[in-house]
């Protein structure tokens, strides 16, 4: 009996033995350290709470897409965003104490965001201007806006925004060389057609005017982000339906009248958390 007893302590041991020992827990995962760049539309300019941290001008929000994008996947932001942002604030100091963009960038850098180029030239504030003003005195109707100003704005785009932005981005990419970086398309100001004239004050003609001239700026982002190796995150399909006409509750851009941001065709509380919620799709971030 003993002998058995030690025949079957010894075979429960070489079991114990034979058994793995557990897997150490691997160490909690580094948060991102992600640097938000950018206009406006990053900035979500009239966007409700200010971010009482950023300069007053450029009036960011701790609403916007870079806030929501981080919160979501638990990154370290650093929010340098500001308000009518061009190219050339990545390289110059925007306005006093707010220094160029870039600084913002090393090495360390994890995660890079932006929307930028749609202030580039004045494009987009000037087509919008102009094209109301023109709409106006029309009372919507015809395509004064087209008929006065032809294929120069997509000229200033193709010819002019379009190399600012490679050597934008391009200067991003060396300024944090380990990063992964992503810029995000203009979500839909306008519909293909119609318009709404009570809060949009642009001639029906020229509704599909200026919705060309949006897909040809986004075609520009696009062409730029795949020359420098860029990943663009297109708004085009997302934010199909949800332009300036769309109602409230829809709609991801503020209009001129009847709307409820300060700052006028921009984009609201929806828009901008859509906007981050397609940057983490399309960048594959949890």
């Amino acid at each position: 009996m003993r002998r058995l007893i030690a025949v079957l302590f010894a075979a429960l041991a070489g079991v114990v033995l034979l058994v793995p020992p557990a897997a150490a827990a691997p160490p909690p995962r580094e948060p991102l350290d992600h640097v938000a760049l950018g206009d406006s539309y990053s900035a979500a300019s009239g966007v409700l709470p200010p971010d009482l941290t950023a300069a007053p001008q450029c009036l960011r929000s701790t609403r916007n897409y870079p806030h929501v994008l981080a919160q979501a996947i638990g990154a370290r932001l650093t929010d340098v965003t500001c308000g009518g942002a061009d190219t050339d604030d990545y390289f110059e100091a925007q306005h006093p104490g707010v220094p160029p963009q870039l600084e913002a960038l090393s090495a360390e850098t994890d995660l890079v965001t932006m929307t930028i180029g749609g202030n580039d030239s004045g494009v987009f504030i000037q087509s919008i201007l102009r094209c109301s003003a023109a709409g106006l005195l029309t009372l919507g109707q015809g395509s004064p806006c087209r008929d006065t100003y032809g294929s120069s704005f997509e000229d200033t785009v193709r010819t002019t925004t379009y190399p600012a932005l490679v050597r934008a981005l391009s200067a991003v990419r060396e300024a944090a060389p380990r990063a992964r970086v992503a810029i995000l398309g203009y979500p839909w100001i306008l519909p293909a057609s119609g318009g709404c004239f009570d809060r949009m004050q642009v001639a029906t003609g020229d509704v599909p005017y200026l919705r060309s001239l949006q897909a040809t700026l986004n075609d520009a982002v696009a062409r730029a982000a795949r020359e420098t190796g860029v990943t663009f995150v297109d708004l085009a399909q997302v934010s199909e339906g949800r332009d300036a006409c769309a109602p409230l509750g829809v709609r991801w851009v503020e209009p001129v009248l009847q709307g409820t941001n300060a700052v006028i065709v921009h984009p609201n509380a929806l828009g901008e958390a859509g906007m981050a919620a397609r940057a983490q799709e399309v960048l594959r971030l949890r």
